[in-house]
């Protein structure tokens, strides 16, 4: 991706003019000067072999990756960059992350009814099941994309996007052009006066993509478009949601280049009073992988986004087998329930007592042959036949958890938490030979404030298991002297195993310092290999031995 250097330029230009040309005291009469912001972050990492947790030679020893984004804003006007350095990228990120660019700069100017963005940009349609750009510091994903993005309002209520460009594939851009109109209508903002109590949101997008076909064999299409529709009811307490989407036949590397065309289908529900409240999500899911490059693998290159109907566990044994979207097929739901407890009942106590349960499903759904003679998903096809919300015989994952917290005193707090799960890995995962893990987790944690600015925490976690690696547990204190410093540590060990020569402890400590938007992390430790998920995309992490130091701030 070009560096944007004349971008800069007029970024730095804008923020000296005020000071330089004019000074502070001499600005004309209604002069406004703009504002910078922005944030800074850097992660290094000094590796050690490690040879029984299969931790690799690094030959380079110390790797690091980082940004800084600055934003500049002035009235209409604003305009920003990050600069991205990766010498070389931490282990578990895509290798192709290397080097030093600024992948992202941008310009807006906006009105009172337009918005116009040249350069870099993040944005979604409804739900994101057709179009979505955005990024995932955490994973190393970043689609964003590189072109143009317009907003209109051309009547109050009614909200018009267009965008086109290219997106980011890591250093550079993707070969496939992407472009796409958004449609919403908003009843409320239209007619106050007739929905103030109710307002109903009806939209609809299309997003192509275009791509020359070089194949030797097959036939592809050069532009692939997708559409979807949506509705949205709220109504005082409730709040009910469902998004269409259906995409023309793609074949890709992704769904074994078959000729079916794609669709998808999300709906929520949601009830919220005081003290209590309601989620049912539903999802059904069908040969939905969009990309601007048919060939692309891993993760990059995705329009569209699927979001996952399965909770995101924060705890580290409870997110040990963590659910990835299956965008070529599945169907499934989630409900939750958060509630309440009074303070000052029985069962409440002085402060009140927080209870949520969760639970989610995922299975396959049905597929059949279109005729005697074709395999399901045989190259080159029409795939298979599937209908809707028709649910297949193979489950990918289940999850039932609750959590109960309560404040007990001044001092002390708490929060237990049970799960019970049910993991395809083979399906998850993309292997063989591992079938379905069933387990169970249990964490207790513990808050002790032990001085006004001192606080101990404490958390307690198991989790069992008779398949994969067995049952592990893990112990964590973390001492915190508010507002700057804290330490922990915590070890994970893998007492279940079958393998006794491969029972190993996980231990890391930490320090940490907190000062004015500035945050500064040391620890040393190991780091188990496993799956990093955040919305249901994925990323491996490999195992790892070593020091860790990063920085965050904020200006």
């Amino acid at each position: 991706m070009k560096s944007g250097l004349p971008l800069t330029f007029l970024i730095l230009l804008l923020y000296l003019l005020p000071t330089n040309s004019y000074g502070q005291a001499g600005l004309p009469q209604g002069f406004i000067p703009g504002e910078v912001h922005g944030n800074f972050q850097t992660d290094l990492q000094y590796y050690n072999s490690d040879t029984a947790i299969g931790a690799p030679e690094v030959p380079e020893k110390l790797l690091m990756r980082g940004f800084a984004n600055v934003n500049y804003t002035r009235g209409k006007f604003s305009a920003g960059l990050r600069y991205e350095s990766y010498l070389v990228t931490l282990q578990g990120f895509d290798t192709r992350y290397d080097g030093n660019a600024i992948p992202y700069r941008y310009a807006t100017y906006q009105n009172e009814k337009l918005s116009v963005t040249v350069g870099s940009f993040y944005e979604q349609f409804g739900n994101g099941l057709i179009f979505r750009a955005y990024e995932e510091w955490g994973l190393g994903y970043d689609n964003a994309m590189d072109g143009i993005r317009l907003k209109y309002e051309p009547l109050k209520g009614i909200y018009l996007k267009g965008v086109i460009g290219k997106q980011r594939y890591f250093m550079g851009s993707g070969v496939g052009t992407v472009r796409g109109l958004d449609l919403e209508f908003s009843l409320a903002d239209m007619f106050d006066s007739l929905f103030s109590k109710t307002n109903i949101i009806i939209g609809g997008g299309m997003i192509s993509k275009y791509q020359s076909d070089q194949d030797p064999i097959y036939k592809l299409p050069e532009n692939v478009a997708a559409f979807a529709g949506r509705l949205n009811i709220i109504s005082g307490k409730f709040n009910i949601g469902a998004e269409y989407a259906y995409k023309i036949n793609d074949p890709s590397a992704a769904n074994n280049y078959i000729y079916k065309d794609g669709k998808s289908f999300l709906f929520t529900a949601s009830y919220s009073t005081k003290g209590l409240g309601i989620l049912l999500t539903a999802k059904q899911v069908d040969n939905m992988d969009f990309r601007s490059d048919r060939t692309a693998d891993g993760s990059s290159l995705n329009i569209n986004y699927i979001p996952a109907i399965s909770k995101v566990h924060t705890y580290s044994l409870a997110a040990y087998y963590p659910y990835a979207t299956q965008p070529n097929g599945e169907i499934g739901i989630q409900g939750d329930i958060i509630y309440k407890i009074k303070k000052g009942s029985a069962l409440g106590g002085k402060y009140g007592t927080s209870i949520s349960v969760n639970y989610s499903t995922v299975f396959s759904i049905m597929k059949s042959t279109i005729n005697d003679t074709t395999t399901i998903g045989e190259t080159g096809t029409l795939g298979y036949n599937s209908g809707f919300l028709e649910i297949g015989d193979t489950k990918y994952f289940e999850d039932l958890n609750i959590n109960i917290s309560r404040k007990f005193s001044k001092k002390f707090k708490a929060a237990i938490s049970f799960m019970y799960f049910e993991y395809n890995k083979d399906v998850v995962q993309g292997l063989s030979g591992y079938g379905t893990i069933y387990g169970n987790v249990a964490v207790a944690d513990l808050t002790f404030k032990l001085k006004p600015k001192n606080t101990i925490r404490v958390e307690l976690q198991n989790l069992y298991t008779e398949q994969d690696d067995g049952s592990w547990v893990m112990m964590l204190a973390e001492y915190t002297i508010a507002p700057h410093w804290f330490v922990a540590a915590f070890d994970e060990y893998n007492y279940g195993n079958d393998k006794s020569n491969k029972r190993f402890h996980y231990f890391t400590a930490q320090a940490g310092y907190k000062n004015k938007g500035n945050t500064f992390t040391l620890g040393y430790g190991r780091q188990r290999a496993g799956i990093f998920c955040v919305g249901g995309v994925c990323r491996n992490v490999p195992a790892s031995n070593g020091v860790t130091f990063a920085v965050t701030s904020s200006f």
